[in-house]
């Protein structure tokens, strides 16, 4: 079993900047993907950025140009630097690693962390 903790919530007045970090417990080499996705109140969780283990990177249009992911595998963490902040990006954000199986993927997730933006 893997354990992934965040860190690096808070709160936050619109135009600033956060930086959120996940920890897994186990090496990151072994993850196809790591990524962050979030989940305001009433909508679905929904995708931020992910990484690959080939480095290939993927943004939701909406945090393109403002967010950006990295990964460092010697301290087996997984990074979301965000700029520009804006009210809209207020969520709850989790860590997500996807191990592959023999038929598929299988995902991990975060506890999760609060990230507020005011206006």
């Amino acid at each position: 079993q893997v354990q992934l903790v965040e860190s690096g919530g808070g709160m936050v007045q619109a135009g600033g900047s956060l930086r959120l970090s996940c920890a897994a417990s186990r090496s990151i080499f072994r993850f196809v993907a790591m990524g962050w996705y979030r989940q305001a109140p009433g909508k679905q969780r929904e995708l931020v950025a992910t990484t690959t283990s080939g480095d290939r990177t993927k943004y939701a249009d909406s945090v393109r140009g403002r967010f950006t992911i990295s990964r460092d595998n010697a301290k087996n963490t997984v990074n979301l630097q965000m700029n520009t902040l804006k009210p809209e990006d207020t969520a709850v954000y989790y860590c997500n690693a996807k191990e592959s199986r023999a038929i598929g993927t299988y995902d991990y997730w975060g506890q999760g962390t609060q990230v507020t933006v005011s206006s």
